[in-house]
């Protein structure tokens, strides 16, 4: 049975629409990546997930259990990590934790200490005088020394210098290792793509696209560079080649990758003698998505 699951989930404020027959599946020892602009309908979604909103129509289950009815008893398996962290601002980082962790029912000292030291925060300072950045750092050491069964993420290393979301990542492998679920919101493209078994792309409040990255690979382009004994032409003419550009004695241009083999077996005739080729990246994948969205918004306004 899948962690988390959402069947058709819809919520609307008025005459708006925020999220429209969503259908998310996180399934145990699985990290979902779910990514979007900001407006998307990320938060709307998390904050339905939380019991914070309650859903306008369909289903949400976590741990097989309704997340507006059961919130509490959810909550307790449960770990949050938001984008701005918002903390008592009396309180040291220290006790702040401690707090946080308590409310769950657990406090793992030795856990607590390992995380503090781990992501370099001084416990003794009070929240107050806290950046932004060590304000995420009291939630996320909260987050990774709970015994939670399910972490959501909604932006968690938002502030963070690259050092630290290193040590993020390390964490979330850790999670994925004991079997722990992970759903991270981010727009951080290299950090999902690094992180995640599962993406799912939202749009003005529709899931347009999700699965295995290996399964969504199909819909990105491989970038060639090729230099070749004869002078490439009629390039661009190609069926599946885009964004042709001459680079000194180079050709790049990018391919779709269910017509890579016709394409090589064209280029083999003007005699390779240099080809270098970058893998398609979720980045891609992303912005053909929006671009493919611009280009229908336009067309259906010229029309």
């Amino acid at each position: 049975m899948p962690v988390l699951e959402t069947s058709k989930l819809t919520k609307k404020f008025g005459k708006f629409s925020a999220l429209e027959a969503v259908e998310l599946q996180v399934n145990e020892g699985e990290i979902y990546g779910f990514i979007g602009p900001n407006g998307a309908g990320k938060s709307t979604t998390i904050r339905i997930l939380l019991g914070m909103l309650r859903a306008t129509s369909g289903k949400a289950e976590i741990f097989g259990m309704d997340v507006w009815k059961e919130a509490v008893d959810i909550h307790k398996r449960l770990a949050y990590v938001p984008g701005d962290v918002n903390l008592w601002p009396n309180l040291s980082g220290g006790e702040a934790i401690d707090l946080l962790l308590k409310m769950r029912g657990s406090l793992n000292r030795q856990k607590r200490n390992e995380m503090v030291e781990r992501f370099g925060l001084d416990p003794k300072k009070k929240c107050r005088t806290y950046s932004k950045g060590n304000r995420q750092k009291v939630a996320l050491i909260a987050a990774f020394a709970s015994d939670a069964e399910l972490f959501i993420l909604d932006e968690p290393t938002s502030g963070l210098d690259p050092l630290m979301e290193r040590i993020f990542q390390d964490c979330v492998w850790e999670l994925k290792e004991q079997g722990k679920s992970v759903l991270l919101s981010s727009h951080i493209l290299s950090e999902v793509e690094r992180l995640c078994d599962t993406v799912g792309i939202i749009r003005e409040g529709r899931l347009i696209e999700s699965g295995s990255l290996k399964d969504m690979r199909h819909l990105t382009r491989t970038q060639l560079l090729v230099e070749t004994k004869k002078p490439l032409i009629q390039l661009s003419q190609i069926s599946g080649i885009h964004n042709v550009e001459q680079k000194e004695d180079a050709t790049v241009f990018q391919v779709d990758s269910d017509r890579l083999d016709q394409v090589m077996i064209h280029l083999s005739g003007f005699g390779i003698t240099r080809l270098e080729s970058t893998p398609p990246a979720l980045e891609d994948l992303f912005m053909r998505h929006y671009e493919h969205a611009n280009d229908a918004r336009v067309a259906g306004g010229a029309g």
